[in-house]
């Protein structure tokens, strides 16, 4: 007696064994069925485009049924999913970034070729990152500091309307007028936020230590600096002890000695105040000189966005990483990479 199941054949001389034949040929059928119906629902959804709910139709499948055959083609390594763009890498390293440091966000630019463009390639990211956050969390409040990366973002964020936002300086500014003045950022941060606009009507440093207490013990500016604390969110970048940095340049009181902050210990400054590398003020004079919000009253602001990046800011980065004065940072990938080799 014979018994054909597809190509195969079964030669048998009792009913017996014919009935064995046949439950072994009809499990692994099914199977071969299940396996067959779970790569073409696969094909049709990832490579065909279709929805669930039109391979059910094809198929006459439950959409249930193509969810699970779905799922197995997954968990079974049938399909792979794999992202040929090199921006996935970037999203590795932000996922890094917020385990190693613990912060709540972490975005990574590509790094430009020429690092002529970097404040213009973290500032486009960094207005993108803003304008969700402002949707999402519709803050009350946000306090902002200076420099070129500053600059770029205000430039490249969506014009909003939120009257109901106070934009704040969190710093003193420059005594000659600038485009990258804090002055002139927090008035281009409230104007494209359609929001109100608060000066901190002082210089970044005074010219002595007595004159920083004097400033410092005015009401209107005990005041103003107890309201910088209590914004929603901070964006600030950092800067570092190059020639590079424009704080360097164009924000030192005359006659600083930029090789004397480095001899103590500096890597960079956060709002004014020079930094070591664990992130702690260094032991300075210009420390108590410093017109801005105090590191301590500045944790206490619950989302501090940091965007900085390039070769020269990496130390000061990983100093304000590691002394957790970031939630939140917006970075290249170059930077990125560098601060997940040695977090310090």
């Amino acid at each position: 007696m014979r018994i054909a199941f597809g190509v195969a054949t079964v030669y048998a001389a009792v009913l017996g064994y014919i009935c064995y034949a046949h439950v072994t040929f009809e499990r692994e059928g099914k199977r071969l069925d299940n396996q067959q119906l779970m790569v073409k629902a696969a094909w049709l959804y990832h490579v065909e485009g279709l929805t669930q709910a039109q391979i059910g139709e094809r198929m006459n499948l439950t959409r249930r049924r193509v969810n699970e055959l779905l799922a197995a083609a997954l968990e079974s390594g049938v399909v792979r999913i794999s992202f040929s763009s090199p921006l996935s890498e970037n999203v590795e390293l932000e996922g890094e970034l917020c385990r190693r440091f613990g912060l709540q966000e972490a975005v990574v630019a590509p790094t430009p070729s020429d690092p002529g463009h970097m404040h213009a390639v973290l500032g486009r990211s960094a207005a993108t990152f803003l304008d969700r956050l402002i949707e999402s969390r519709q803050p009350r409040s946000i306090g902002v500091g200076w420099g070129a990366t500053l600059n770029e973002t205000v430039q490249q964020m969506t014009p909003a309307n939120a009257p109901q936002i106070k934009v704040l300086s969190l710093m003193g500014g420059l005594t000659r007028g600038s485009e990258i003045n804090t002055f002139e950022i927090v008035r281009r941060f409230a104007k494209v936020l359609k929001a109100e606009c608060h000066y901190f009507a002082a210089p970044i440093y005074a010219d002595s230590m007595q004159s920083h207490d004097v400033i410092m013990a005015q009401p209107v500016f005990r005041e103003f600096l107890r309201e910088s604390s209590s914004v929603d969110l901070s964006f600030l970048s950092v800067g570092d002890v190059t020639g590079q940095s424009l704080q360097v340049r164009y924000g030192l009181p005359p006659q600083t000695d930029i090789g004397e902050l480095v001899r103590a210990g500096a890597v960079g400054d956060l709002l004014g105040h020079y930094l070591d590398a664990d992130g702690k003020p260094i032991d300075h004079p210009l420390n108590r000189q410093v017109i801005s919000l105090d590191l301590n009253a500045y944790r206490d602001i619950p989302s501090r966005i940091i965007a900085s990046g390039g070769l020269h800011k990496q130390a000061i980065l990983r100093a304000t990483l590691k002394a957790g004065l970031a939630t939140a940072i917006v970075t290249d990938a170059d930077s990125a990479r560098a601060l997940l080799a040695n977090p310090g």
